[in-house]
């Protein structure tokens, strides 16, 4: 039965009279019209033989409905885990009724003997209804003797079969209750139907059919159904293993199961115990059950008097083994358990029939065999791993740690832990107990999931890639109140930045940095720069892509609710991870990454099958490309600079397996609420988390057995990954495409003589950042930019130098060609000094004028500066030397004039 077997304990505890009246038949004859229409009904088979007419009794008998229904039987299901070998480790069973459905040639011949002899010894001869067994019962019945007797094992069957069927329809416990007292129920009108159907039932099957049938359906206390569960519950061994005398106990316990169980050997209210001279015998009420069994058998000659003799000599000796059913039974396993039988009420639920949860009734009742997904070496280093770092509960805080690993390219998930113990019942509590899977979404097992911080970057650097950037692209990183307003295609996306002025974790104020560097060094400054450059909604799409899912809550991206009940959208904040993430969603997006961009949705179950061994679809993984493979190379580039020489060197640097080639990121939230570590080979994805589930305390100044609470990732995420790169060894991942490593270069703007504002415009529009680096003597006006670093092309967003003009510099006046004295004059009017010097020349056009000016024309110059003009001389012939002194020429054979 249900999980109200306490109810049906107590209702099957009223002892049954057994009142002899005689089997004359005279004698029950007359006692009423009533008995004379059962002791009709008892003998319509013979009826039916010899041909006789029959009265109005037997047409009334005979249009009761005879056509029984006989439903498969509800049976536990069981969840394995798959070792190695191929071989199956069950981790948890779960039934409403603890049955497990065997052959005939599986059970004990004692047990079918025994069953015989001690409930219908006329079964293999009479059509259904044991005739002298039911006049016998007809007699207590009318008498007040409640229903007594009589029942063959057919109409038992028959009755348990209707039981069964109408349990199985139930959906709550009143309707399961009432489901057995209809059947249950003490009334001359109920063994009608049960005789009429055991006729039907037969004429159809076999009576060994019928006899496996019954041993198979019948109750044996509590929730414990069918000959083998009670022989694993009472015995502790299998139904074809039971010896005589436990194979008479058992069919004992049938014939009044609260009466003759043997789990309450000192509970005299249900019989189990007698009271012996003063003394409680345990078990008093079954044994003489047992022997009465015993003693017709040998009657029957199913045993020879020797096995008698023996057989009754033992004493009842029970070995009580508790069925173990639900999660919990396997610590190890519980929540990646859970998250199994979540996939199957989830998926195997038919959503046209909202009322009825089909997943769950198969698992409670349609005896599965459930063949996981999980590896036994890397759950059981997972689970050590988070267990030995993370208490389940400490007295500072309630802090939870959860672990995850899936595979690479499939989906499967190999491990699913947490640092508390999972319980179900509501009578436990305590902070080291809970039945929320910290792993899985809210559909999963009720988690809100967690914010990731900066493990959330890696959306944003699959954007930036995507969008056609490099990492070693360059951006102006530094710390600003005002970031402006951001791009979206999205509509209902934030893209204002009011009052947020994010900084660095190591406190810094930002620079100029690539975006491998933002990466590696995990800058918040940084990614927020990358970010302005790119389409929010483009960051919030590809999430989702890559995780297969939105956020843990079940609702999109952008799609939160806040304390107040408002919208919380998607913005620029959440490039920093501000949305509640599920840890296998992070995981998923991880082995999108490491598997050349396909997302694979999680999948828990290998394959499984139905009671009778028949296959079942099982939820399969649904494998998207997410971004291109050539995106994913370029992220796996930067993410490995992460585990070499960046923030996940923590964890790389404790590893036996160091040399796996692996990405990874690292994720802290504002006041180390909840510290992550995210990574993956190229086979294996595993991401870890510490974090607060309720409450608050910075992890970096809370400590659990002397270590930071926020570095413990470290300690956990390299053991299981040293067991996944073990098992399952990872690859070098794809080299990038070089557009994605190249610097790309620009076009430099001159801003020479711009207002500092308007430069620093002109250089962001033209993907540059800028830095004033002072002033410098300059012909610009005053205050004006006066210099620049950078002209022509530069590596596209690095930063220019600008220095601002003091305004003390002229340009030179252009004074070649000039008369020198002229020249003098034009520059001494322009507040310079002149210093004259001369030039021989043969061109006697140059003669006497300015050939050239030092500094040069147009270049910048402080007053009083000295200038220096070069004054040309012709050397062919006398004359004026052009310079006011007498000509220096020959004839060639007069010595010159000295001046």
């Amino acid at each position: 039965m249900p999980a109200f077997s306490d109810t049906l304990h107590y209702m099957s505890a009223q002892k049954r009279t057994m009142s002899d009246v005689g089997t004359g038949i005279l004698g029950f004859v007359g006692l009423s019209a009533l008995a004379g229409i059962l002791v009709t009904a008892a003998v319509t088979p013979a009826l039916a033989v010899t041909g006789m007419a029959a009265n109005n009794s037997i047409t009334m008998f005979e249009n009761l409905p005879s056509s029984l229904e006989i439903g498969d039987l509800a049976q536990k299901s069981t969840i394995y885990a798959v070792k190695a070998d191929g071989s199956a480790s069950p981790m948890a069973w779960f039934y409403d009724d603890n049955r497990e459905e065997v052959s005939l040639e599986y059970i004990s011949p004692f047990l079918k003997d025994a069953a015989v002899a001690g409930e219908d010894p006329r079964f293999y001869d009479h059509g259904g209804i044991d005739i002298a067994g039911t006049v016998r019962g007809a007699l207590s019945t009318i008498s007040g003797g409640g229903t007594q007797g009589g029942s063959s094992i057919t109409q038992q069957y028959v009755k348990n079969v209707l039981v069964a069927n109408d349990m199985a329809k139930a959906k709550t416990q009143e309707e399961r209750l009432e489901a057995w007292e209809k059947h249950t129920k003490t009334s001359v009108d109920r063994k009608l139907k049960e005789m009429r159907y055991a006729i039907s039932v037969e004429k159809k099957y076999s009576k060994d059919d019928i006899l496996r049938g019954y041993l198979n359906i019948a109750g044996f206390g509590g929730q414990i159904y069918g000959v083998q569960t009670a022989a694993q519950y009472y015995f502790g061994t299998n139904a074809h293993d039971l010896t005589l005398a436990q194979a008479a106990s058992l069919i004992a316990i049938v014939n009044s199961p609260e009466e003759f169980r043997l789990d309450y050997p000192d509970d005299e209210l249900n019989g189990a115990a007698t009271v012996v001279d003063g003394e409680t015998v345990p078990y008093a009420r079954n044994k003489e059950r047992r022997d009465y069994i015993l003693d017709k058998m040998l009657q029957q000659k199913k045993i020879t008097k020797e096995q008698h003799d023996a057989a009754k000599a033992e004493p009842v000796a029970p070995k009580i083994t508790e069925p173990s059913s639900g999660c919990q039974a396997s610590p190890v396993y519980a929540y990646f358990c859970d998250y199994v039988t979540w996939e199957i009420k989830n998926k195997l639920d038919d959503p046209e029939t909202p009322d009825v949860n089909e997943g769950a009734e198969r698992l409670e009742r349609g005896g599965l065999d459930i063949y996981t997904t999980v590896d036994m070496d890397l759950q059981t280093a997972a689970y050590s791993a988070v267990h030995d770092n993370v208490p389940g509960s400490i007295p500072e805080a309630n802090i939870g740690s959860s672990a995850v690993s899936v595979e690479v390219g499939t989906g499967k998930v190999l491990a699913m832990v947490q640092n508390t113990t999972y319980n179900v019942d509501p009578e436990v509590t305590g902070d080291q107990y809970d039945a929320v899977n910290y792993n899985a979404t809210a559909d999963y097992g009720s988690s809100s999931g967690f914010q990731p911080g900066s493990t959330f970057k890696i959306f944003t650097l699959a954007e930036w890639l995507k969008e056609g950037h490099s990492v070693n692209e360059s951006m102006d990183a530094r710390r600003r109140s005002d970031w402006g307003t951001f791009k979206s295609s999205c509509p209902e996306d934030n893209t204002s930045t009011a009052g947020w002025n994010p900084g660095n974790d190591e406190g810094g104020n930002g620079g100029y940095w690539s975006a491998l560097f933002n990466t590696v060094n995990s800058e918040n400054t940084g990614y927020i720069a990358m970010a302005k450059q790119l389409d929010l909604c483009g960051i919030k799409k590809g999430a989702t892509a890559l995780m297969s899912s939105g956020r843990a809550d079940g609702k999109p991206l952008g799609e939160g609710i806040n304390e107040e009940g408002n919208r919380i959208a998607f913005g620029p904040s959440a490039v920093l991870g501000t949305e509640e993430i599920a840890p296998i969603s992070m995981a998923t997006a991880f082995a999108a990454v490491a598997g050349g961009g396909k997302s694979c949705t999680p999948i828990v179950i290998d394959h499984m099958t139905d009671a009778k061994g028949e296959p079942v679809e099982v939820p399969k993984s649904t494998c998207t490309q997410a971004i291109t493979p050539e995106v994913a190379a370029g992220m796996d580039y930067a993410l490995q600079r992460v585990m070499t020489e960046g923030t996940g060197g923590s964890s790389r640097r404790q590893m036996d397996t160091a040399g796996t080639p692996m990405i990874g990121k690292t994720g802290t939230t504002d006041d180390a609420v909840a510290t992550w570590m995210s990574g993956a080979s190229t086979r294996v994805a595993t991401v870890v988390g510490v974090y607060n589930t309720t409450g608050f305390v910075n992890l970096r100044e809370t400590f659990i057995n002397g270590e930071q609470a926020a570095v413990l990732r470290h300690n956990i995420w390299p053991r299981i990954m040293d067991v996944a790169n073990t098992k399952y060894p990872g690859g070098a991942f794809p080299e990038p495409d070089q557009k994605f490593l190249t610097t790309p270069m620009a076009n430099v703007p001159s801003v020479l003589g711009l207002s500092p504002e308007a430069a620093q415009k002109a250089l962001q529009d033209a993907g540059f950042g800028w830095s004033m680096d002072g002033e410098v003597d300059s012909a610009q006006p005053k205050g004006t930019i006066g210099s620049q670093s950078a002209t022509g092309q530069a590596p596209k967003g690095s930063s220019i130098s600008l220095k601002t003009s003091r305004g003390n510099l002229s340009a030179l006046p252009d004074v070649t060609g000039m008369q020198a004295d002229q020249a003098e004059a034009t520059l001494s009017a322009a507040g310079f000094r002149v210093d004259r010097d001369r030039q021989d020349t043969d061109d006697q056009s140059k003669d006497g004028l300015v050939i050239s000016q030092s500094p040069g024309a147009g270049e910048n110059a402080k007053p009083g500066q000295k200038v220096t003009i070069v004054i040309g001389r012709f050397t062919g012939g006398g004359g004026d030397g052009g310079d006011g002194t007498p000509g220096g020429g020959t004839d060639g054979n007069t010595p010159p004039v000295a001046g």
